[in-house]
């Protein structure tokens, strides 16, 4: 897989399996060991879904990433929905608009090696989570 990918389209549950497919694929490719495997698919799912829940459907993006002699997977997720407008209230624990638990930002970043959210009230989100194999 070159460094960028052609969008994944994510608009109803079917997209999530077949976008777990493929990252759980990209990761075999990469060497990840089965719980990195799960860890960084896991991460992915949390996203999606909020991407279609919360933000009206979405894309993600998948790359193989270097650093030095590091190898790993990055995940960027986007939506044209409607924004998260208090950032830090969202990654707690607990805080959910919807009928969620409340811990799928929170759960994403845990389970990522980097994480980072960019969202713009009426514009949308994206974010990008990293995993490397260890």
């Amino acid at each position: 897989m070159p460094n960028s990918s052609l969008p994944i389209s994510l608009r109803k549950s079917e997209d999530i399996v077949r976008m777990r497919q493929m990252i759980r694929e990209e990761a075999v490719k990469l060497g990840f060991s089965l719980v990195d495997q799960t860890k960084i698919v896991t991460a992915a799912s949390e996203l999606a879904r909020n991407a279609i829940d919360y933000g009206g459907g979405g894309e993600v993006h998948v790359a193989h990433v270097l650093n030095g002699v590091r190898r790993g997977l990055r995940l960027t997720f986007s939506d044209e929905g409607p924004g998260i407008a208090d950032i830090e209230q969202a990654m707690k624990d607990g805080y959910t608009t919807g009928r969620g638990l409340g811990l799928g930002l929170g759960g994403a970043k845990r389970l990522s090696n980097e994480f980072s959210i960019e969202s713009t009230p009426g514009k949308g989100t994206r974010v990008t989570i990293v995993r490397w194999r260890l």
